[in-house]
């Protein structure tokens, strides 16, 4: 499998070329194309009950899809829902993803549901992060453009809105930017730091952060049956990806 990045950062395409048997695993929706020989099969990874606990856990689709050259070569292209970026890393042990940043990979690569504990219910980016553990290729996407931080037994501070991934080498905490005060008239909330050595992706940007802008500006909209609906409520729903 032969991984390549186009048009990025901000409209990246993620190209897997496949030799003949091979595969590729993938959210549902993230294709773009494929070869004309390539086959498709949509499964529950892990089962019901870890499929279940993907899609209400970890936001995940509760399906995934594994695409397979059949009888020669063939390519499939992938690309996330939001404008942004695209990065391919190479698995190797354990490595934490937020939710919906995962847009393919390997099938040698597991794909779990890890507690992220108190301090990541107090991050605002939910209670569990996927947990990626095996060895191969995987595609990680974001809203904006993918930075990579490498840490050498010192730490990184990072708004939690823009956390990618993360090595599971490094030990990583929630804490408020500043005081109480400070964090109020800084427009700073909470954010994480991360200590070890290992490595860290974050995005230039932050879904809440355009939610923030874009919805005081949208206007309501008439729903079917009459009533009033928030577009702006609409909107940031399919930007949470709910």
């Amino acid at each position: 499998m032969k991984v390549t990045v186009e048009h990025r950062p901000s409209y990246a395409l993620g190209i897997v070329e496949l030799e003949a048997g091979e595969a590729v695993r993938a959210e549902t929706g993230a294709m773009v194309s494929m070869s004309g020989n390539v086959q498709v099969e949509s499964g529950i990874q892990g089962g019901l009950l870890q499929g279940a606990m993907r899609k209400v856990l970890g936001g995940e689709s509760f399906f995934v899809n594994t695409f397979t050259a059949q009888g020669a070569a063939g390519h499939v292209t992938f690309a996330p829902s939001l404008p942004g970026d695209v990065v391919e890393h190479v698995v190797s042990g354990d490595l934490y993803v937020q939710s919906g940043s995962y847009l393919a990979g390997d099938p040698g690569v597991e794909i779990d549901i890890k507690w992220g504990g108190a301090k990541s219910f107090f991050a605002s980016e939910g209670l569990f992060l996927l947990h990626l553990k095996g060895q191969g290729d995987v595609l990680l996407s974001s809203f904006g453009a993918i930075h990579k931080v490498d840490l050498n037994n010192d730490s990184v501070v990072i708004d939690t809105g823009h956390i990618v991934a993360f090595d599971s080498s490094l030990q990583w905490d929630v804490r408020k930017a500043g005081g109480l005060f400070t964090s109020l008239i800084s427009g700073e909330g909470f954010v994480a730091e991360f200590k070890g050595t290992g490595s860290v992706w974050l995005q230039t940007r932050s879904n809440q952060a355009f939610l923030d802008w874009l919805m005081p500006r949208l206007p309501t909209a008439r729903t079917s049956s009459g009533g009033r609906g928030d577009l702006g409520g609409i909107i940031g729903n399919v930007l949470r990806g709910s």
